[in-house]
């Protein structure tokens, strides 16, 4: 009796032993779902990128987060904007939270075909956010002041940020969309156009506007960045 001892307390080790490695392993995967069907949590942030196209939250299927969780944009000498009322939305907004301006005030037709494709991107368990919708012309302005001081130049700021005269977003006619994960990006890949609804610029593939022919004949070729868009020389 007392040969087969070690030989028990061995098993019972090797037996705890991968016990507790598959419940790590199922632990692991079920963070991985969790994570892909969870959106950001966050306060309301302010602008993540000086972009035209990107404000808060995480860029479609990438890893840049925005780090600055507060509303409040008061260190920075050329930014006042600190309440929604100038179109700054919580990470996590989504274009049914019509109680901010910045979804509220979107064209309609606009507003309709996001809502559209966010109910569709759900229905296939993919989550789409609003980084950024309507703006006002002050907010606007105070975005391309920080990119030329980012950039070095204005001509080079106006490669990512529009003038508030030609902001297709001071206008309500351009949405900023995100998701959780890279899933987002492809859905938005193979179904925006569905719903009439384009990237525009190619160096900022979140911006998306409403090309009512894209239903039937898809989406146009991008812009290179807004200065190569017409529109922005009126």
């Amino acid at each position: 009796m007392s040969e087969n001892r070690p030989t028990r307390s061995l098993v019972r080790r090797v037996s705890g032993t991968i016990a507790i490695a598959l419940i790590a392993v199922a632990a692991v995967a079920v963070g991985t779902l969790v994570t892909r069907h969870t959106p950001p949590v966050s306060t309301l942030s302010q602008d993540g990128h000086y972009g035209d196209g990107y404000a808060v939250g995480n860029r479609i299927g990438g890893a840049e987060t925005s780090h600055n969780d507060t509303l409040v944009l008061s260190d920075d000498p050329f930014t006042t904007a600190t309440s929604g009322d100038d179109g700054i939305l919580p990470v996590g907004a989504t274009v049914f939270d019509g109680e901010y301006p910045g979804v509220a005030n979107l064209d309609p037709a606009l507003l309709a075909a996001l809502r559209r494709a966010t109910a569709d991107a759900a229905n296939d368990g993919v989550a789409l956010y609003l980084s950024s919708g309507w703006r006002s012309a002050e907010y606007q302005n105070q975005l391309l002041d920080k990119a030329t001081l980012e950039y070095g130049s204005l001509a080079e700021a106006l490669r990512w940020v529009a003038t508030a005269d030609t902001s297709a977003h001071v206008s309500g006619t351009a949405a900023d969309l995100e998701g959780a994960d890279a899933f987002a990006a492809q859905w938005l890949s193979e179904h925006a156009a569905e719903h009439g609804l384009c990237p525009v610029y190619r160096n900022e593939p979140w911006h998306y506007e409403l090309q009512a022919r894209a239903t039937d004949h898809g989406c146009p070729p991008p812009y290179d960045d807004p200065t190569s868009d017409p529109r922005m020389l009126k």
